[in-house]
């Protein structure tokens, strides 16, 4: 059996879906404006998983330190036992959940090439043109007046 983390999994299925190395689609799925929208959405999970896989490391290293063989926990090692017990646990539902992601995103881009020559084709089209639209900042636009400010509420005065 090996010992292939769930980076290496997802590694290899964007791989083989976009038929070129990790280091080429991480440059090229790093510009704002990138072709393909769905590999943005992979690198971006992607990176998502490498934050969790060192957090599965630090969180496994912690509970080795805290088990190790010929070492008796005190009292309060307990506590921290457990919630490191219990970190590694979430940390490694968040990496499935993360492997997950990016084998819809793959499985959604093999039906979209598929669909490019069938009767789906239209709407393939008009979702990739939703998706790669160009970069807009936040805020109000640029051709429209902002709106004048509100009035001061008038003092009133108490006299009792």
């Amino acid at each position: 059996m090996t010992d292939a983390t769930a980076l290496d999994c997802a590694d290899a299925m964007i791989e083989k879906a976009w038929g070129r190395p990790i280091a080429d689609l991480e440059k090229s799925a790093s510009r704002l404006t990138a072709v393909d929208p769905m590999l943005r959405s992979a690198m971006h999970h992607r990176a998502h998983l490498v934050v969790v896989s060192n957090s599965i490391a630090v969180h496994q290293d912690r509970l080795h330190a805290l088990t190790r063989p010929g070492h008796v926990p005190a009292f309060y090692d307990l506590d921290r036992i457990t919630a490191s017990a219990n970190s590694l646990r979430a940390a490694y539902a968040e990496s499935n959940t993360a492997v997950q992601m990016i084998r819809h995103v793959v499985d959604a881009r093999e039906h979209a090439l598929n669909a490019e020559g069938g009767r789906n084709a239209e709407r393939v089209r008009a979702a990739t043109a939703r998706t790669s639209q160009a970069y807009r900042p936040l805020g109000p636009s640029v051709d429209r007046p902002t709106p004048p400010a509100a009035a001061p509420a008038p003092l009133v005065v108490n006299r009792r």
